[in-house]
């Protein structure tokens, strides 16, 4: 009985590779400041709600309040970045992904630019 399927690839070597870790950097380039754009955002809302109460209760139309509004801008602001980042990796992730795994799985092939 043969065994078709190729070795186990060398997982540390595929790690150090040029190809991974520009997709790492493609990754990072996302993340980091999409985090901290978040993270201030929200830090902005609860130091708001902590030292602005006045501002935070003034009342928009009936009971909605500046405070509602922001609070429900969290998850607005939540489904945007998702959006942002399904496109940013359908377009500049997903590629190098599927080049480095077919890379794993076909290392006889010859490669082609990203």
């Amino acid at each position: 009985m043969t065994d078709d399927h190729p070795p186990d690839p060398d997982w540390e070597q595929v790690h150090e590779s040029a190809e991974f870790r520009q997709l790492r950097a493609r990754l990072r380039r996302f993340v980091f400041p999409m985090a901290v754009l978040f993270l201030a955002w929200y830090l902005l809302y609860v130091l708001l709600a902590d030292y602005a109460h006045g501002f935070m209760s003034t009342k928009l139309a009936g009971n909605f309040t500046v405070g509602l509004l922001f609070g429900l801008l969290q998850f607005v602001s939540t489904f945007v970045i998702t959006a942002l980042y399904v496109r940013y990796a359908n377009r500049k992730l997903d590629p190098l992904a599927e080049r480095i795994r077919d890379d794993i799985e076909h290392p006889e092939q010859p490669k082609e630019p990203v």
